[in-house]
């Protein structure tokens, strides 16, 4: 890549709020391809005196980020040139047709989605959770009937497939986990308790099986090993209370050891930085209690600096604007919006950031406590608390110029949301999107209870989404039954 590390920073927004983000400055012309004429001739030779010297080439990457933002701008440009009452009717979320874009996903896809046939939990999940976002329920029979196709999902060993009878995968049980626990029903719920009850230690044994020597988790039997599949099965095992020291163990260390000179977190140790994985490294720090392991201004200070000129957030440095990390990245800094007191101590030059090496998965926890027996620490509780916390300090991330990019540039009129002007809308983007819009508007509340201002909302009051739990992704609400009834059921 061409660009230097001074220019990518320079695509950070500084947080605002109260009015209409300002319009970014003009970009060049956007380039209809990626080649380039040469340079015109001087008509001499080069090498004499005075001839002009030649013009480097641009980059695809360079070009492709210059057609982005021409067309961002173009969109920004009629926004800020608009009448107030149409500016007003442009920065509507256009509920309705994403409800309906949604709900017909569940009951019917194209021939198309063959190539989706291993992600079926996940479709299920894309669609069940933006409905849940924008406060839409499924009527009886979709939501009995997706239970019924989750549990034939199931593996006899533990674990969920990409569809009936495939192998079981940590991110397909993720998305199933997720998707049932968003359903809420009493027997979406129960359809996980009862099989827990007669395979749990099958489901147990299928995690601790995905265990590496290293401490990580790979995806599946035989698979990669990442910061995403420690993530996951994190996730599940926390969200189900299934969580233990044996699982816990070494994950930490492992997701600490995958944290970049940039500040990010890679899937692995010495790859490169990545929104997706960073977000998936800190959340399951929070729920291990060990994100002090963590160099916490730097993982801040990179995400901050992938917001850039077109209001949205790029995956990586140097990479084009993606309204999925709308957000993957965005989702990681309100995360350490709860995280102050550890980043103001990490930050006085007193304080050393090389953690000793601990045997047990408690090691250093988030208050700064090392316990004495990790048996005997409550995994579930630490996602609890963790979102009944107030933030400890306003927006890091500019939450009005986010709203405005997913409201203009992600937005499709039939109903979707995208990645990005000139992609085609999909359930993937849907979902993280919306999960990207509910994350900006409650990024300024002071209190776990409260409600967004209006001046903490683009567009009309009636864009506000629901809350989601941000280390799960799944709607506040549903998280609360879920907790109470894997609780309460235990204890049994």
């Amino acid at each position: 890549m061409s660009k230097s590390p001074d220019r990518a920073r320079s695509r950070g927004t500084r947080p605002s709020g109260g009015t209409t983000p300002s319009p970014p400055l003009a970009p060049a012309a956007p380039m209809e391809s990626s080649s380039q004429p040469p340079p015109p001739s001087t008509g001499g030779d080069p090498s004499e005196e005075g001839a002009a010297p030649e013009l480097p080439r641009l980059t695809v990457t360079q070009v492709e980020q210059m057609k982005v933002e021409g067309r961002v701008a173009d969109i920004y440009r009629v926004l800020f040139e608009a009448p107030p009452n149409t500016k007003s009717v442009m920065l509507e979320l256009w509920r309705d047709s994403h409800v309906e874009y949604l709900a017909n996903g569940l009951r019917h896809l194209g021939p198309s989605f063959h190539v989706l046939d291993a992600n079926r939990p996940w479709l299920c999940y894309w669609m069940i959770h933006g409905l849940a976002l924008l406060d839409e329920t499924l009527d009886d029979d979709l939501e009995n009937d997706i239970v019924d196709f989750l549990s034939r999902c199931q593996d006899k060993h533990g674990g969920y497939g990409g569809g009936p009878g495939q192998l079981p995968h940590l991110a397909t049980s993720y998305a199933a986990v997720n998707t049932l626990v968003t359903i809420g029903s009493e027997r979406a719920l129960s359809s996980i308790k009862s099989s827990m009850l007669l395979i749990r230690d099958n489901l147990y044994e299928f995690m601790l099986q995905m265990k590496d020597k290293s401490g990580a988790f790979r995806m599946h039997d035989g698979g990669e090993i990442d910061v995403r599949a420690c993530y996951t099965a994190i996730s599940v095992a926390s969200l189900v209370n299934i969580l233990d020291a044996d699982l816990a163990k070494g994950v930490g260390n492992y997701i600490a050891s995958c944290q970049t000179y940039e500040g990010g977190i890679a899937g692995e140790p010495y790859a490169e930085a990545h929104g997706g994985y960073t977000y998936c490294g800190l959340a399951a720090m929070v729920l291990l209690n060990e994100v002090e392991k963590l160099d916490l201004p730097s993982l801040i200070d990179w995400v901050a600096f992938r917001q850039g000129v077109e209001c949205g957030f790029q995956g990586r440095t140097n990479k084009l604007v993606d309204g999925c990390y709308s957000f993957w990245q965005g989702a990681a800094i309100a995360l350490a919006q709860k995280l102050m007191t550890i980043v103001d101590k990490q930050s006085k030059p007193s304080y050393s950031s090389k953690l000793s090496s601990v045997g047990d998965a408690c090691g250093t926890s988030s208050s700064g406590l090392a316990s004495e027996k990790s048996s005997i620490l409550d995994y579930a509780k630490f996602g609890f608390d963790f979102v009944k916390q107030s933030n400890q300090t306003g927006p890091l991330f500019h939450n009005l110029a986010l709203q405005q990019y997913i409201l203009l540039c992600a937005q499709v009129l039939e109903g979707g949301l995208r990645d990005k002007p000139g992609k085609n809308r999909d359930h993937y983007h849907s979902c993280y999107c919306l999960s990207g819009l509910s994350v900006s508007q409650h990024s300024a509340m002071t209190g776990s209870d409260s409600c967004p201002l209006p001046r903490h909302m683009l567009g009309p009051y009636s864009n506000l989404l629901e809350p989601i739990h941000p280390l799960y992704n799944v709607v506040l609400d549903k998280y609360d039954e879920a907790h109470d009834f894997f609780r309460e059921n235990d204890q049994m």
